[in-house]
């Protein structure tokens, strides 16, 4: 594992990430809680230039009601902290409050501080984790840094988001499950596809016996990434020793969703391969080892007795990139979306049950829209919300380490069945 400034010069775990300032740090720099202080004078800080990689510390006034929240990895150029957490916690004003974030290097930690209008810029981890102006940290690094970084948070005994996959493999994750349960604190991954306002209503219409017994649900998915061409700054999807593969993305939030829904899988059976041998990074004409298995499928039982096949393929689809059926004794749920991605793309459910000889459009209530919906970080902002009754009421609504860890189990079980050719029974 890197240092810590290797650790934070990573950026986002998915394919699609986007420039979000200027390289100058561009850009509408105040936020609205500085609109705010500046309205009524509550605004007070203080500037102590600091040396070496301390970088600088001010005395910040804000609202005790809020979370404070400061976030690992917030590069001002690209990545899933400009794309999706800023945004999300930024539509959630009542509840958080940006106060902190750090990134590898000075330069970009100032950036990063005008661009997204945060008074604490640190060009370390180590000072943020150790600020008293954090209450959460958010780890939004790459997947090969969770384990060091969330580490550091979780002994300076802060509350944690950290990004999904939570560690490089089972055993990582099983680490920092432990320690977040000695330190008796509050850590949750990002798994939000489970708190899309579509995939809480499927869950209640589950419960509610709209499908009756479930009988079986299949699931199809385009992973988007590990296709033939890849931007330059994705092409560490491609590397299995990374952790940041079809498996541990696409199909890790997906089956996440699943589960959430229907149960967890009893046992399974598996099969992984490499059909694109290589792939092209995008504006160039160079070409790369595909080192990572760009179809996946699943099949076997649920908890219930209920069948279930998950398949994932790498690159996009001409035809459904997401689709997932649930089939019951008294009816039938259909959820698709535009994108592969389950905890990025917005879904549409679909249902009939009863005489219904057809499927029909169901909207999702407004009592499921825990947040504005705002694109790509609309899930993220439906998990802070969640978390935020988590850290104040004691409820477990957001995923925890702890399913965290029962995820890692069943991606481990994947391999393992697919490497072997047996049939694995998880417990």
């Amino acid at each position: 594992m890197g240092d810590s400034s290797d650790a934070e010069r990573r950026g986002a775990d998915y394919e699609g990430v986007r420039r979000t300032c200027g390289r100058d740090g561009a850009g509408d720099a105040r936020t609205l809680e500085d609109r705010a202080r500046d309205a009524d004078g509550s605004a007070e800080t203080a500037r102590h230039d600091g040396g070496g990689t301390t970088g600088r510390r001010r005395v910040e006034v804000t609202d005790p009601k809020r979370i404070r929240v400061g976030i690992i990895g917030a590069n001002p150029d690209r990545g899933w902290a400009a794309q999706a957490h800023i945004p999300a916690l930024k539509s959630l004003l009542h509840d958080f409050e940006i106060t902190a974030l750090s990134t590898s290097r000075r330069e970009s930690a100032d950036a990063a501080g005008k661009c997204f209008g945060v008074r604490l810029a640190f060009d370390n981890h180590h000072d943020l984790v150790n600020s008293d102006a954090v209450d959460l940290v958010a780890v939004t690094v790459k997947v090969p840094y969770h384990l060091e970084l969330a580490t550091a948070a979780l002994e300076a005994g802060k509350a944690v988001y950290c990004e999904w996959p939570l560690g490089n493999g089972l055993n990582e994750a099983e680490t920092l499950a432990a320690l977040a349960k000695k330190k008796g604190v509050l850590a949750v991954a990002g798994l939000q596809a489970r708190s899309a306002p579509s995939v809480a209503y499927v869950r209640d219409l589950i419960t509610q016996g709209y499908v009756g017994e479930v009988l079986s649900t299949t699931l199809i998915g385009s992973g988007m990434g590990w296709g033939p061409t890849v931007e330059p700054y994705n092409e560490y999807l491609n590397d299995k020793k990374n952790g940041a593969t079809m498996l541990s993305i696409a199909v890790g939030h997906a089956a996440d969703a699943l589960c959430y829904c229907l149960g967890e899988v009893r046992e399974l059976s598996a099969t992984m391969a490499i059909r694109r041998k290589s792939f092209s990074l995008a504006g160039t004409d160079e070409r790369k080892p595909m080192t990572t298995e760009d179809q996946v499928g699943v099949s076997g039982l649920l908890e219930s007795g209920a069948a279930f096949s998950i398949h994932y393929r790498g690159g996009v689809s001409r035809g459904t990139n997401l689709l997932w059926e649930i089939n019951g004794t008294e009816g039938d749920l259909q959820l698709t979306a535009a994108g592969g991605q389950a905890q990025i793309f917005e879904i549409t459910v679909h249902g009939g049950k009863g005489a219904q000889s057809s499927l029909e459009v169901l909207p999702v209530a407004e009592q499921y829209q825990w947040s504005p919906p705002q694109g790509p970080s609309t899930n993220v902002a439906q998990a802070y919300a969640r978390f935020a009754r988590d850290y104040r009421e004691g409820t477990h609504l957001c995923p925890t380490f702890d399913d965290a860890v029962k995820r890692h189990r069943m991606l481990n079980a994947i391999e393992t069945a697919a490497a072997t050719g047996q049939r694995q029974t998880l417990r």
